[in-house]
């Protein structure tokens, strides 16, 4: 009884969601992004991240009773709410299913990451990096794409059964080494830890090196496997915003194969915002430029502040859009972008939303970014929301004032 019941649950919140994806607005979505990832003139474009926050909304108490289908109870909850909140996002005509990746059970790279608790109470955890001597890097595994198929077989064909006469079901085929598992700079500080590679930098650089050119060479081998194989889709692309762009073909249901030079590529290094311009580039780009040109066009940053290195990411061929962080200097970022790249501005959520709503602080600091970045070509990513204080509306009236200040900049 329990499995017709959560099927019925996901049947009608698909039917919803179709209903929201098929809105005129989204076509009018695809259109703005697509001009503005080309760098052609468009208002400013929001993108409202807040899904930290999601345990704070009313809708996001599930029914279903199987994980499985909790799974996508839960994402078909996030963007029906996501369509009420009055940002630029566009709900896709369709649903995803990961396909079962066959991986090393211990890690992508072969070895376990541990969590340490906090010696205080109430503090974070910690990590406990497995590469601790010079020598551990013997253990790491030489990634491999490999799907297994049946297993695949059942998630798709459960879920096509259940809303493929409401949905086109999506098979996700991409590999494991992709977004946070590709850009190299999350999992060397997962698995060497963070300070030790700042050490690592000058007192064992060859090894460090030798580390680098393992993974680079990793992520590459696991991605080739997957386009030789036809692993790569439509549905793949990823630039953290709406990845659409006129050079590229659009996100798509299709099951065809494409390579990668047709997709988007998000790429970042947060864990190097400490360092120099120089040895970011050292320790880091150079590792990271043989994976980006395999993409069409590159997204690049996340949290990092990336004021010191406009000059070095343009070395970067297939680039269109950089982040710019709530530590940014955004009168001196746009003064080194001008408008060759997508100026992806992101405000301080603790500012905006996070620790208090304040209306007339929310537009000061917008309308001083706006004037500060003027002739760039703008969006702006409201992103790590940890909390809305319970107060999810608040997300629609931020909206709301953000776009009453930056349409007069449009």
């Amino acid at each position: 009884m329990s499995e017709d019941r959560d099927r019925w649950i996901i049947r009608d919140l698909a039917h919803r969601y179709a209903e929201a994806a098929a809105k005129p607005i989204q076509a009018e979505r695809r259109d703005l992004w697509r001009r503005h990832n080309s760098l052609g003139r468009t208002r400013p474009l929001i993108y409202m991240r807040w899904l930290a926050a999601w345990h704070e909304a009313p809708e996001s108490k599930l029914e279903c009773e199987d994980p499985f289908w909790r799974h996508h109870e839960n994402w078909l909850r996030q963007m029906l709410f996501q369509d009420t909140i009055g940002d630029d996002y566009i709900l896709e005509p369709w649903i995803a299913q990961p396909v079962a990746l066959v991986t090393p059970p211990q890690g992508l790279w072969g070895v376990e990451v541990r969590h340490k608790p906090s010696p205080l109470p109430g503090g974070s955890w910690m990590y406990d990096p497995p590469l601790k001597r010079p020598e551990d890097l013997d253990l790491l595994v030489v990634p491999e794409h490999l799907v297994n198929e049946e297993s695949t077989r059942q998630y798709v064909g459960r879920l096509r059964d259940t809303v493929g006469d409401i949905l086109p079901v999506v098979e996700d085929r991409a590999p494991a080494w992709r977004v946070w598992h590709a850009d190299i700079s999350t999992d060397l500080a997962h698995l060497r830890g963070l300070e030790q590679v700042m050490w690592d930098m000058h007192d064992n650089p060859e090894w460090l090196h030798r580390l680098l050119a393992f993974m680079r060479a990793g992520v590459l081998k696991a991605q080739g496997e997957a386009e030789a194989a036809g692993d790569w889709r439509l549905c793949d692309h990823e630039n953290q915003a709406m990845p659409y762009a006129e050079e590229l073909p659009d996100p798509s249901p299709s099951p065809e194969p494409v390579p990668r030079r047709s997709l988007w590529g998000f790429f970042a290094a947060q864990e190097m915002a400490q360092v120099s311009p120089a040895m970011h580039e050292e320790f880091m780009l150079r590792y990271q430029l043989p994976i980006m040109e395999h993409f069409g066009l590159v997204s690049y940053g996340c949290c990092e502040d990336l004021t010191q290195k406009i000059d070095m990411v343009r070395q970067i061929p297939n680039l269109r859009r950089i982040a710019i962080t709530p530590w940014a200097d955004v009168a001196r970022c746009a003064e080194r972008i001008g408008t060759d790249y997508v100026f992806s501005w992101r405000p301080s959520p603790a500012e905006m939303i996070c620790r208090g709503f304040d209306r007339e602080r929310v537009r000061r600091i917008v309308s001083e970014a706006m004037e500060a970045s003027r002739g760039c070509i703008v969006d702006i990513t409201l992103k790590d929301v940890q909390t809305v204080r319970h107060h999810p509306e608040d997300l629609r009236e931020w909206v709301r004032i953000v776009r009453d200040v930056t349409d007069r900049y449009a």
